[in-house]
């Protein structure tokens, strides 16, 4: 009985990192969609999260079955609550995906992102996929320091989007308030999708040491 209670409890692990996965996938392939003002691996963007939507679907069922019948206490309650809080995390990082994918979609057959930006737009992309898929690797090992160190690992994406804005306010500009307005949301997109990846690490680290990720990152205190 304790055997199958742990099955559960490792499914509900599998499946965020299916949905880590999935995720990473997405926003890379949508990172592409918008520079190349590829259709047809946008609309594979949109339609595929329905998948990752009802990968949260099946883990909120199964948490709360979990936890009507079993009633977990102390280190297994805190699995599946803070299993349910990635899960949302996770679920809205398909949807920024989605958002660039339908973007892209929109302006077909023009591409979304000026050819001046495109380096920028490229690299928030590929940071974006790899953050993804560290956190599903933290999903994976329950590494505490690989967490703690995605936290400082998404400087460098408020740096781009930092610099996205800073090129938009530029007087150079000669693209239009509409792309103006596109890339404003794009760079949003990518740096909202960073911190629910960053969030899973965090709540990892939680979910290991019951202690919060700011409390372990905070410098220890000076010997007298």
């Amino acid at each position: 009985m304790r055997d199958a209670y742990h099955e559960e409890l490792d499914s509900i692990n599998d499946g965020l990192v299916e949905m880590a996965m999935l995720t990473g996938s997405a926003i890379g392939r949508a990172t592409t969609a918008l520079l190349d003002a590829d259709l047809q691996l946008a609309e594979s963007v949109i339609s595929g999260d329905e998948r990752i939507d009802g990968l949260q679907r099946d883990l909120e069922d199964k948490a709360i079955a979990l936890l009507a019948r079993q009633q977990p206490v102390a280190t297994d309650l805190r699995v599946v609550v803070t299993s349910l809080r990635m899960s949302a995390d996770l679920e809205r990082s398909g949807d920024l995906a989605q958002h660039l994918a339908k973007l892209a979609r929109m302006r077909f057959p023009e591409a979304s992102i000026p050819a001046d930006l495109h380096r920028t737009i490229l690299e928030m992309g590929q940071l974006a996929q790899r953050l993804m898929a560290q956190a599903a690797e933290v999903l994976i090992t329950k590494d505490v320091d690989a967490a703690l160190q995605l936290e400082q690992d998404d400087d460098r994406m408020d740096e781009l989007h930092r610099a996205v804005f800073q090129h938009l306010l530029d007087d150079r500009w000669k693209h239009g308030v509409e792309t103006a307005v596109d890339v404003t949301l794009v760079g949003r997109y990518y740096e909202r999708f960073a911190d629910h990846a960053v969030s899973v690490a965090r709540r990892m680290v939680y979910l290991v040491t019951g202690e919060h990720a700011d409390e372990l990152l905070r410098d220890p205190p000076v010997a007298p």
